[in-house]
């Protein structure tokens, strides 16, 4: 399996990654507060933090995929040649007849990486239903906000959950707070589950993402690893 390189995590996708990290945790630690207030005197303070992040990570995700068609990054397992970003989330001859393969490697059933594009298919389809829960917790967010909830596409949103729940009074942002705090644990569970998967080659996907650093055996096909050219 070939490791991370340079060209395939530019420095506008790691600082994103970054931005998510951060906002991601406030989110989670401020939700939980709002939620489970354990101690008194910092309600105000926690929702301010959790609107703040909540948009800003709304408005990282439409960076995201808007930058998809701009931003150029290797979108093939060891290669250093750029292409447009988008490349990476339509279908790849690299990953045809790799699903099940890939599942089997990640349930331990089969030793080696399967060949495969920068993402894998269960990869782009995971990251794919993220952002997309992303959208949808941004919604719920701004339905419950006492500045947004009265708009239109917001209160529609209230009402169509109190009619599914019968939650009735309120205009239905109870059952909308539920579905924020489901969503939430959502989050939770692919954070742990992606920190997992990015471990299980050792820290060099840690280091990249976070440092933009290769390892020193890391390169692109037919080059020489830079330890071994030392």
């Amino acid at each position: 399996m070939h490791k991370p390189l340079k060209e395939q995590h530019p420095i506008p996708f790691v600082l994103w990654h970054w931005f998510n990290l951060v906002c991601m945790i406030l989110l989670i630690l401020s939700g939980l507060y709002i939620h489970y207030p354990l101690f008194g005197g910092f309600m105000s303070v926690a929702r301010g933090v959790h609107l703040c992040a909540g948009i800003i990570i709304f408005l990282a995700i439409i960076f995201r995929i808007v930058g998809a068609f701009f931003i150029k990054d290797s979108i093939t397992m060891g290669s250093r040649e750029k292409q447009k970003d988008i490349k990476n989330w339509l279908p790849q001859p690299e990953n045809r007849h790799q699903f099940f393969p890939m599942l089997r490697y990640y349930l331990f059933m089969k030793k080696d990486y399967p060949i495969s594009a920068k993402y894998a298919t269960m990869q782009k389809a995971s990251y794919i239903f993220v952002a997309v829960a992303l959208l949808l917790m941004s919604y719920t967010g701004f339905c419950l906000w006492g500045v947004t909830n009265q708009w239109g596409i917001f209160a529609a949103g209230n009402q169509v959950f109190a009619s599914w729940f019968g939650t009735g009074g309120g205009g239905g942002v109870m059952a909308m707070r539920v579905l924020h705090w489901c969503l939430m644990w959502v989050f939770v569970a692919f954070t742990c589950i992606h920190a997992y998967i990015a471990s299980m080659h050792g820290l060099s996907a840690w280091r990249m993402i976070f440092l933009h650093k290769e390892d020193p055996d890391a390169h692109a096909a037919g080059e020489a690893p830079k330890a071994a050219a030392e």
